[in-house]
């Protein structure tokens, strides 16, 4: 499995949208311009986020995007799967049923790499990589 430029790019714009929005709608080009990533490419991102009702938006001047849901609720296996499709190391089509070696290493291998990557992905919600993002922010203030 890997996760595509549109994984990595939604995961960071989602967590940019929830540091910064406070409650208010937040444009795509704000996040665009902190995240250095196209306005574009921010747009099909977002497109397939508000498809997956992880985000919703308001249409004009005063509007933008805001999560639909507490960072609490929302894991980070939603986000990719909503942005990658199926997270499967080797997709159902691509197994010979008919050859029993293929089987035995889907059931003995395949299965158990998706099992565990899908309980990672499914226990880290948006809120703790939010602390673990702000746990690195303390570090770097200087007090006086």
């Amino acid at each position: 499995m890997r996760i595509s430029t549109k994984g990595r790019y939604g995961l960071r714009a989602v967590i940019d949208l929830s540091l910064n929005s406070s409650g208010d709608y937040v444009s795509l080009i704000s996040i665009a311009e902190r995240q250095n990533i196209s306005k574009n490419y921010l747009e099909q991102v977002f497109s397939a986020l508000r498809k997956s009702a992880i985000v919703k938006s308001v249409k004009g001047s005063q509007g933008g995007y805001l999560l639909n849901g507490k960072t609490s609720e929302i894991k980070v296996g939603d986000i990719l799967r909503a942005l990658e499709g199926d997270l499967s190391v080797v997709k159902e089509d691509e197994i010979n049923n008919n050859n029993k070696i293929e089987l035995c290493i889907k059931k003995n291998l395949w299965d158990k790499i998706d099992e565990k990557v899908f309980e990672l992905i499914d226990n880290i919600t948006l809120e703790d990589l939010i602390n673990e993002y702000n746990k690195g922010n303390d570090a770097l203030m200087y007090y006086i």
